[in-house]
């Protein structure tokens, strides 16, 4: 189990395609004192994964060259990925969302239309026990 202390810096990758939410969240996760780097989409996001080693990542399921169900497999094949925390955050909802994910150990499923960016945060804190 992940746990960190309330003053060590949380490496934050966001995998978002819509360039707004990628900026809000970023922005938001900043203010709060992550470190964040984004990506636009699943295959730079694993790349940009591989690159930082983040604590924990934020994961869309719709985007472009590789969709988010795409991106986790692969990052669980991964020595190096199968123990980073994931929360996905979309638009998609649950009883829409691909049935594998259920197995490829995601930490929280967050639909972005009924949680605000502060709620966000607070699911992070949450998922990596820090206060």
């Amino acid at each position: 189990m992940l746990l960190l202390h309330p003053m060590a810096t949380v490496k934050v990758v966001i995998i978002e395609d819509d360039l707004s939410i990628q900026r809000l969240y970023k922005t938001k996760l900043e203010l709060e004192g992550f470190e964040v780097t984004v990506a636009d989409n699943g295959k730079d996001g694993l790349s940009t994964a591989r690159r930082v080693m983040p604590d924990i990542i934020l994961l869309d399921l719709r985007m472009p060259l590789l969709n988010g169900e795409e991106t986790l497999a692969k990052l669980r094949a991964e020595e190096w990925g199968a123990n980073i925390r994931v929360i996905i955050l979309t638009n998609v909802s649950r009883d829409e969302a691909p049935t594998s994910l259920r197995f490829l150990g995601v930490s929280r499923y967050i639909v972005k239309a009924h949680h605000t960016p502060a709620q966000v945060v607070e699911a992070i804190k949450d998922v990596l026990l820090i206060s």
